[in-house]
């Protein structure tokens, strides 16, 4: 433990003896550290340039079945912010549920998940990232200017402590590079962009690789066709197809469960996806963006299968909705500006058997979807419609683009009828292939 996060601890334990004296019966209290840097660039030149450094506080307080959440900057006043916590506990609603997690599940061993690089990016290297990026972008043939680019390199941590005696430090670095593109002119102009985000900086795409797929990307999207409506094959591209398993995360978050706002409450232990498919969520990954020894209630991180060959056999828990509905607490909690709750770590979906070739021939005449427009997934109904843009397949490959489009279906169907490729890309917190959807509903012309 280095000095500074000895002094955060130091911050947590003075916050809770100051909670336990104004009249908290247990509190925790958990210190987000963050140092970043970002430099934003367009058409060749520096836009801005920033650099924060924050250490702010959530505690968290409990008196009797009543609890409050004060999040505030560790420069304040500590025993003010405690005794304003403990005054908000006092007028809140009785809460039948509240309160730390099992003592029994706190974390003792705090594995090293290799999620630190301390490499210094100066914001000029930043700089020279991000103009390489655009420019390599900008190279495209067919790309008439440029939504900017970003390079950014920053390390966050997070220490927590409990009134129970717990003690936990975890940090992780971060760093990306990110264009986005224009082609074309006035009204046909189109749009698309690329992004690489890694822990370490040696894993990050160069900036000629992330530049030119964003150029790329965005030409092929010139003249987009209209497509009648009508039902159609659809396939979404990995960008897309993580967002969809991202609606059936939150389908299955305790909360939603325990509120009975989510179209899968009644699906425990039934086939929600096709035979033989896996999805597990494990934050012991080592070099993953959701790993993490403990959760932020310092439950101790393990492996849980979500779903085992098609079947939903978990629901993601912290101690408030594992108590509620009767379950063990799984350790899933996450802090946030509003206190604690149930969140997902690193998610993935056992390997598809099929090419994205193959995934494409068996969709012949359907659609490529590569961009998502508008929040239409209702996860309490299940209802799912989004404006759409993508590509039509004909003859087991991507041709002409289509624009201006919805597609409508139900999440239960969709998510039965999937087919995966074998493609996923590891680098990402769900990793999620190219999805194959079967029929889902067009309104196009």
């Amino acid at each position: 433990m280095d000095d500074r996060t000895r002094q955060l601890r130091d911050a947590g334990q003075a916050l809770i003896a100051s909670a336990r004296r104004h009249g908290a019966t247990a509190a925790d209290a958990a210190i987000a550290r963050s140092n970043a840097r970002s430099v934003e660039v367009r058409l060749g030149k520096v836009e801005e340039t920033e650099s924060s450094e924050s250490d702010s506080i959530s505690l968290r307080v409990f008196v009797g079945q009543r609890v409050a959440t004060v999040g505030a900057d560790l420069a304040g006043d500590l025993d003010r912010i405690a005794e304003r916590a403990v005054a908000m506990a006092r007028v809140s609603p009785e809460d039948p549920y509240a309160g730390l997690a099992d003592p029994d599940l706190l974390a003792t061993q705090f594995p090293d998940l290799d999620l630190v690089d301390d490499t210094d990016v100066s914001s000029e290297e930043l700089a020279q990232e991000a103009l390489a990026t655009e420019a390599a972008a900008l190279g495209v043939s067919g790309v008439s200017n440029s939504g900017g680019a970003s390079a950014t390199a920053g390390i966050g941590g997070l220490v927590l402590v409990t009134s129970d005696g717990f003690v936990g430090a975890r940090r992780r670095s971060g760093f990306s590079r990110s264009v986005s593109a224009v082609a074309g002119e006035g009204t046909g102009m189109q749009r698309d962009y690329d992004v690489d985000s890694r822990i370490h900086r040696s894993d990050l795409d160069t900036c000629e690789a992330i530049g030119r797929r964003a150029g790329e990307r965005t030409v092929r999207r010139l003249s987009p066709d209209k497509i009648a409506t009508g039902r159609y094959p659809i396939v979404f591209d990995p960008r897309i197809a993580r967002g969809l398993i991202g609606h059936f995360l939150s389908a299955i978050n305790g909360a939603a469960i325990a509120r009975g706002t989510s179209f899968l409450k009644d699906r425990m232990g039934q086939a929600v996806f096709p035979a033989g498919l896996t999805i597990r969520d494990d934050p012991t990954l080592r070099r993953r963006w959701g790993s993490r020894p403990f959760d932020g209630e310092g439950v101790a991180s393990r492996p849980l299968d979500l779903v085992r060959d098609g079947v939903l056999s978990a629901w993601l828990l912290d101690t408030a909705t594992a108590r509620e509905l009767g379950l063990a607490n799984n350790g899933r909690a996450a802090r946030g500006g509003g206190g604690v709750m149930p969140s997902a770590s690193n998610v993935v979906l056992s390997p598809g058997q099929n090419s994205v070739d193959a995934l494409l021939a068996a969709a012949e005449g359907g659609i490529y979807v590569t961009e998502l427009i508008g929040h239409g997934a209702d996860i309490v109904t299940g209802d799912y419609s989004r404006g759409a843009a993508g590509f039509r397949i004909r003859n087991g490959a991507l041709d002409a683009p289509v624009a201006e489009f919805t597609i409508a279906g139900h999440l239960a169907a969709m998510l039965a009828a999937l087919q995966l490729a074998d493609d996923a890309d590891p680098r990402h917190a769900i990793v999620c292939p190219t999805l194959g959807l079967g029929e889902l509903t067009v309104a196009g012309n």
